[in-house]
């Protein structure tokens, strides 16, 4: 059986969602690799070095290894030696884009496996992207996020409290 997966992400911010696959993925893998994109397409409000550092501190305790990487995630998943990429799927909406993504790194990499995890009920909802115009209005996001990623996030988007 594979010891070791990657759960890559843009993670801007990291929410109690993936928090949740985080923890679904490591009672499956007991080598988890949480890995940060360098995808300067999709604008991250936050840096790489703040979002690993983020996940670094929101995951503390869960002996997984947070890190960052840059060009397609097969290739660092083979440099990794890890043969399964670990995406959450929070609705439908979600699962054709991975699905396309899915079957792309088959094609290019068929000895990588993806396995889709959903998040627990009340995390399947949760959306950075949402999240961020949320906060960028002032709502109170105390159960979205762990503290001090809501305070970072209203800090970045200039409504600190």
């Amino acid at each position: 059986m594979c010891q070791r997966a990657i759960y890559p992400g843009s993670f801007d911010p990291v929410t109690y969602g993936h928090i949740d696959i985080i923890k679904r993925a490591k009672e499956i893998f007991p080598d988890l690799i949480v890995a940060v994109a360098h995808n300067p397409h999709k604008k991250p409000l936050f840096s790489v070095k703040e979002r690993v550092q983020m996940l670094k501190k929101a995951t503390a305790g869960l002996d997984i290894t947070v890190t960052d990487f840059n060009g397609l995630v097969i290739d660092y998943a083979r440099r990794n030696k890890a043969h399964v990429l670990i995406r959450g799927i929070r609705m439908i909406s979600d699962f054709e884009y991975e699905f396309q993504m899915a079957l792309t790194n088959r094609k290019l990499a068929c000895d990588i496996e993806t396995i889709f995890l959903m998040p627990q009920e009340s995390y399947s909802y949760i959306s950075s992207k949402l999240l961020k115009e949320a906060a960028s209005l002032g709502a109170d996001l105390s159960c979205f996020f762990p503290g001090f990623v809501e305070k970072a996030l209203k800090s970045k988007i200039g409504k600190g409290s």
